[in-house]
């Protein structure tokens, strides 16, 4: 692994750990009102697309961190949109 793709999943590794005391959190409570949806849906399209993006360039780091990350804000925006 070179140098860029060594920042790239370090980068990817602490964005996608960022979201995983949101993800407790809302999980725990069942609770996502505090959350805009707006954000959540932006949020969730932009990862699904630097998803494809990874994919397109064959980047392991870029899909593993949006394949992990897609399913904590997919999570989120589950419970948000299904208990508001």
């Amino acid at each position: 692994m070179g140098g860029v793709e060594l920042v790239g999943v370090v980068a990817g590794v602490l964005t996608t750990i960022a979201y995983v005391p949101q993800a407790l959190k809302t999980w725990r409570t069942q609770q996502a009102g505090d959350l805009s949806l707006p954000m959540l849906l932006l949020l969730t399209t932009g990862v699904v697309l630097w998803l494809a993006y990874g994919v397109l360039l064959g980047s392991p780091g870029l899909i593993g961190a949006n394949v992990i990350t897609l399913a904590l804000t997919g999570l989120i925006l589950w419970v948000k949109i299904r208990r508001g």
